[in-house]
């Protein structure tokens, strides 16, 4: 729908019974985000997570918000990166809260990308047992992917989230302007997420981002939109299916057991952003799939085009500086989520949106697999 001035808003619901909540899809919500936080809260009260670069470009009109709407607000601003995402970092925003005087009944506004609303929403799980919280993502990647479903977590030092909590927020609030303030490559990191929507579930979509792909990062207000409804739908369908991802939901981890181990190899650095490791996760879960004989020759290629059209790294040879030997990633890759009685498991692919979830894949297998691929290019 659109309002009196022209904005473009749009809802999509995750159906979890009595934890269902909205996605509240649209172009300047944060003037608005008082009007949608006020009903949710027990008093006038909010703290709001933020990071250093979100602070500087839109705190201020988040605060304003809720000022207006007669909401008392505290922010807290942590450093910008994924190094922000550990133990220390966790521990002292437990206590910023709990200084803050956060009571159980308070909630707590994720306002910023991917590290901030899992590093929140683990607070929030762990902060006196448990208060809710709001996501309010200002990246792409955050928007369409994980702002929403409930995963929260830091990176350990064996891998990336492997300490957290599910909790769902009880509210997302994607003001899909604030893409506007995005570095062009975090963009194109986020679109990496927006692509995996169609590479796994759904050719059609797919089929739209190769005719749509560069208006869309280009700003087009009405392609994005669509996008991220498009997206944030997907993976409300299958949230409300599997939860905790005892099943199905593992597919929403395409190319990210790849993309994770390169993460990590990478020191969780600005060398490689989580959606250019999934991008290359992506190539190379088609890639192996070819070369395991699921799915057609070429395949993997016209993802590749795809990608690399967006801005993304297809390959790990695009990655800068060395990386560990193809042994030391397997054995980053054992300790991924979603490995069971010690065997790897993987999200390959039959073909563009038909992906499925391969158990007890060969540590040789992936070993060779792996030297094959870095002499590819």
């Amino acid at each position: 729908m659109q309002t009196a001035d022209g904005a473009r808003r749009d809802i999509v619901s995750v159906n979890l019974g009595q934890r269902t909540y909205d996605i509240h899809i649209g172009e300047n919500l944060l003037q608005e985000a008082g009007r949608y936080i006020a009903p949710l809260l027990s008093r006038p009260f909010a703290a709001i997570v933020t990071d250093e670069n979100v602070a500087r470009h839109h705190l201020k009109a988040l605060e304003a918000s809720l000022t207006a709407a007669g909401i008392v607000s505290v922010a807290i601003i942590l450093p910008a990166g994924e190094k922000t995402k550990g133990f220390t970092a966790l521990a002292d925003l437990c206590e910023q809260l709990l200084a803050a005087g956060v009571e159980r009944q308070d909630k707590v506004i994720a306002f910023g990308g991917g590290v901030i609303g899992d590093l929140t929403g683990f607070a929030a799980a762990i902060l006196r047992r448990g208060v809710e919280f709001i996501q309010v993502p200002t990246t792409l990647l955050a928007q369409v992917d994980s702002s929403v479903g409930g995963k929260t977590g830091i990176n350990s030092a064996h891998g990336k989230n492997h300490i957290g909590a599910f909790l769902q927020p009880v509210m997302v609030l994607a003001d899909t302007s604030l893409l506007e303030t995005l570095p062009r490559r975090e963009l194109a990191a986020g679109y990496a997420e927006v692509a995996k929507y169609g590479l796994l579930g759904d050719l059609s979509f797919f089929e739209w981002l190769e005719a749509n792909s560069q208006i869309l990062l280009r700003g087009d207000a009405q392609a994005r939109a669509y996008a991220i409804h498009q997206s944030c739908s997907a993976k409300a369908a299958i949230v409300a299916q599997d939860e905790t991802e005892q099943g199905m939901r593992a597919l929403l981890n395409l190319g990210h057991t790849f993309g994770h181990a390169l993460e990590k190899a990478t020191g969780y650095s600005s060398r490689l952003l989580h959606g250019e490791g999934v991008a290359i996760g992506m190539v190379q879960a088609f890639r192996f799939s070819e070369h395991l004989n699921h799915c057609k020759a070429g395949t993997a290629d016209r993802v590749a085009r795809h990608l690399k059209a967006a801005g993304l790294p297809t390959h790990m040879n695009d990655i800068e500086g060395p990386l560990p030997p193809v042994s030391d990633l397997v054995n980053i890759m054992k300790q991924d989520k979603k490995a069971q009685s010690g065997k790897l498991t993987f999200i390959l692919a039959r073909a563009i949106g038909d992906a499925f979830i391969a158990r007890s894949v060969p540590e040789s297998a992936v070993a060779d697999f792996l030297k094959e691929d870095l002499k590819s290019k």
